[in-house]
């Protein structure tokens, strides 16, 4: 009697450590690539906040993403990149599975669902890629900051919401911003005077802050045809 063929399960593909897949534990702080490094393997972020950095020729650093559970990261080398162009960080303790070059590619090639995943996560990459492009022109370093608090609290990710941000340094939030410490200090005590948000070391993200993001965005007129 012919045994049905065993269905792929994404989940249990990212949880158990074979064939090219390892689970590593980082501390707060402990680098996971350095811009420069050889490109090949990518990464997905089980537990913890990991943070994605570029420094430019002339040592001016910026932090251009911020990732979270579920997040992948370092796909470059799957298009051939041979370098990684940033830098990976812990921003906290960080429980992460390292995947193969050659494990991601057997996978995205044989089993659909994985395919289906993965480049739902590249869209979504590239979405957030072009929504930040628009912050960064059209939006104010204050606009800019809720937006980045609101994206570090999983804001709009189908209940993920944590409110409560796991410790992040004003230096932190203004490289992501493109501002001062002193500008982010300013509007984070506006914010909490407000009422958008709860600041003791900690920043709990109110909903309220969301509303007043969405009454105040940018409006982006659309070129007729």
């Amino acid at each position: 009697m012919a045994t049905t063929p065993k269905q792929f399960d994404v989940n249990v593909f990212l949880t158990k450590a074979d064939g090219g897949r390892t689970i590593d534990r980082y501390r707060m702080n402990q680098v996971i690539f350095a811009q420069g490094d050889p490109a090949d393997s990518i990464f997905h972020v089980k537990t913890g906040k990991v943070k994605i950095t570029v420094v430019s020729e002339q040592g001016k650093e910026a932090v251009v993403a911020i990732l979270g559970t579920d997040d992948f990261f370092g796909e470059g080398c799957l298009i051939g990149q041979p370098r990684r162009f940033a830098t990976a960080i812990a921003m906290t303790e960080c429980s992460i599975m390292r995947l193969a070059k050659v494990a991601v590619a057997q996978v995205i090639h044989k089993e659909a669902a994985f395919s289906e995943m993965f480049i739902a996560h590249l869209l979504s990459r590239t979405a957030r890629i072009e929504s930040d492009l628009v912050d960064q022109l059209f939006n104010s370093s204050e606009k800019r900051l809720a937006r980045a608090l609101l994206l570090l609290a999983n804001f709009g990710k189908e209940e993920r919401a944590d409110t409560v941000i796991a410790k992040i340094s004003q230096e932190v939030l203004a490289e992501m911003v493109g501002t001062t410490r002193a500008r982010v200090s300013y509007f984070i005590n506006k914010f909490r005077k407000l009422g958008l948000i709860d600041y003791n070391g900690e920043i709990h993200v109110h909903t309220s802050l969301l509303n007043m993001l969405l009454h105040e965005e940018p409006k982006i007129r659309h070129r007729r045809r």
